[in-house]
């Protein structure tokens, strides 16, 4: 979780820009998709809303690869200050241009984005379960947009508190900016978003583990006609002698 740099390289400031993008992208999909869906079914819609949660997969795999490397590196620092990974640091460093009189802005801006990534990945699941609501996945995506919902609540609160000149992040991961800054402040913010992402990444898991056990149904759903399954006939019976 380092802070941000006055000279900055392009292509941090272009990453960060594209992962900005990223996001725009994703919430606008997620809003077309949620109002093409209470018209017509459409098979397209479904084939969006997967291509959706598919993006919403990679961005938590890098999100959540981010926060096990930072706690890793805890483990064998753990007096040292927070750390981010080569990719991450230099994405915050993209970020942190917007404000560089706010040492820690970028990297509380990345892992905003990062959250807004993963929530709109789990929305999706919401958005192709609309008519399937009795089903698994969609048990698994409304506990996932509710876990990650406030989660990303806390992310928001973090930067615009950073943003709007706090001495300190403010946050449950920060006991509300009281924490004193220091390794035991360092320790519950680290393993604090490390497990809210494990757990929340485990909700996505069996989400998308049920979506795929539950395809069928659920593709259905999008159809006028449900397509039922063939039927393969029964072998027959060798006659008894």
């Amino acid at each position: 979780m380092n802070g941000g740099a006055h000279s900055v390289p392009l292509w941090n400031t272009l990453g960060a820009w594209a992962v900005f993008a990223w996001v725009i992208l994703m919430w606008a999909a997620v809003a077309g998709l949620a109002f093409a869906n209470r018209g017509t079914k459409r098979m397209s819609v479904y084939n969006a809303s997967m291509a959706v949660i598919v993006l919403g997969v990679v961005a938590q795999i890098a999100h959540f690869a981010e926060h096990v490397a930072q706690a890793v590196y805890w483990i064998g620092h753990p007096e040292a200050p927070s750390w981010m990974t080569p990719i991450g640091s230099g994405l915050a460093k993209g970020f942190g241009r917007i404000d560089t009189s706010r040492p820690t802005l970028g990297m509380e801006l990345l892992h905003l984005m990062g959250n807004f990534l993963f929530l709109a990945g789990l929305a999706a699941v919401m958005v192709i379960t609309r008519r399937a609501r009795n089903t698994q996945t969609r048990r698994w995506g409304t506990m996932g947009v509710w876990m990650q919902g406030i989660h990303g609540v806390e992310h928001l609160a973090l930067t615009l508190s950073v943003w709007l000149g706090a001495k300190q992040a403010i946050g449950l991961s920060t006991w509300f900016g009281t924490l004193t800054p220091g390794p035991g402040a360092t320790t519950y913010r680290v393993w604090w978003h490390a497990l809210a992402n494990l757990m929340g990444t485990c909700i996505f898991a069996m989400a998308l583990w049920n979506l795929r056990r539950e395809r069928g149904q659920i593709c259905d759903s999008f159809r006028e006609t449900p397509v039922t399954p063939p039927i393969t006939p029964l072998a027959p019976v060798p006659a008894l002698n």
